[in-house]
């Protein structure tokens, strides 16, 4: 009897050294994440806006991680499918999605069936907004956001936008519903060709982001009335915001951010976090951000959900109110 109660107590106390063991080499692998390449979705071809951010931050958070971020661009459906597949993507840390705002806060709106959920995925960090800038031919005789307000109720003015539901057609709609002004929504094939309109006075107005909107300010044929963010712009401090230039409470940004499926570890989500921050901290990478027309965000994934939900309870109304239907 004793010696079957030695052998019981070995075998115990042998089965508790085997499962010991066997757990230390999995904690050892969470607490070496990641231990291979990440892959960043960008839901938007190659040379865009979404796409140029992301490769100037991937390298330097890939360099802070330890593994390379793959930029995988999946274009197409506004960004639908992109975000489709970062959604259906395993939930393991080792994929993740560049989330932006027309996809994340309008598209919800527009499609009835878009491909995913707000609630398919984790935040990981809010990365960065873009204000846009109230700009007019340069011979419409306004000097200010009230003026242009004003000269709207006497007779009918124009505005170009890159299309039905994007965020600059969207930006008069909203701006329009908030001051009571006149506005034609005359929408193009992108930013390019309603830059060119309102260049050359097919359309009176126009809400572009700075990087497009600046530089035509040397040729004389247009002029900016007003930034659209809350608060001034750190590269343009001397143009006003619009709200207060009599529109209080006027704000809208293109923005973005980086999503994980559900379910993510939260200490993947945590470690991405802390990369991407330091990342958009470097002086080189900040510098590159910020002539795009970058206004740097950073901070706790949360804020990153809060912003979103915040997003959508203003978009959600004026898409009703433009009445944009998938193209």
């Amino acid at each position: 009897m004793q010696r079957r109660t030695m052998l019981g107590g070995l075998a115990s106390a042998a089965l508790a050294t085997a499962l010991g063991s066997a757990t230390k080499p999995a904690k050892a692998q969470a607490s070496h994440y990641p231990s291979r390449a990440i892959r960043w979705i960008v839901p938007w071809p190659p040379g865009g806006g979404a796409d140029l951010m992301a490769r100037i931050i991937n390298s330097k958070a890939g360099e802070l991680l330890g593994q390379p971020l793959v930029i995988d661009n999946r274009g197409g459906a506004a960004g639908n499918i992109g975000t489709h597949i970062g959604a259906m993507a395993p939930a393991d840390g080792y994929t993740i999605t560049f989330g932006y705002s027309g996809t994340l806060a309008i598209n919800p709106f527009v499609y009835p069936d878009p491909g995913w959920k707000q609630s398919d995925f984790d935040p990981v960090i809010f990365l960065s907004q873009v204000p846009l800038m109230l700009l007019v031919n340069a011979k419409l005789p306004v000097k200010n956001v009230r003026e242009f307000i004003a000269l709207s109720k006497t007779r009918q003015l124009t505005f170009g936008s890159s299309g039905p539901g994007s965020i600059n057609h969207l930006a008069g709609v909203l701006f329009a519903s908030m001051t009571g002004a006149n506005l034609l929504h005359v929408p193009y094939r992108g930013g390019g060709p309603a830059m060119t309109a309102v260049l050359g006075g097919q359309v009176d107005a126009l809400f572009m982001v700075p990087v497009v909107a600046e530089p035509q300010l040397k040729g004389g044929r247009i002029r900016i009335l007003g930034v659209s963010s809350a608060k001034r712009s750190s590269t343009s401090p001397n143009i006003p915001t619009i709200a207060e230039s009599g529109v209080p409470g006027y704000q809208v940004s293109s923005w973005n951010g980086v999503l994980t499926p559900k379910g993510t570890p939260g200490d993947a989500i945590a470690t991405l976090n802390k990369a991407f921050n330091e990342a958009m901290a470097d002086p080189a990478v900040r510098k590159k951000l910020v002539e795009m027309g970058y206004e740097i965000e950073g901070g706790k994934p949360e804020r990153f959900t809060q912003w979103i939900d915040s997003e959508l309870a203003k978009w959600g109304p004026v898409v009703k109110q433009a009445n944009v239907h998938p193209a």
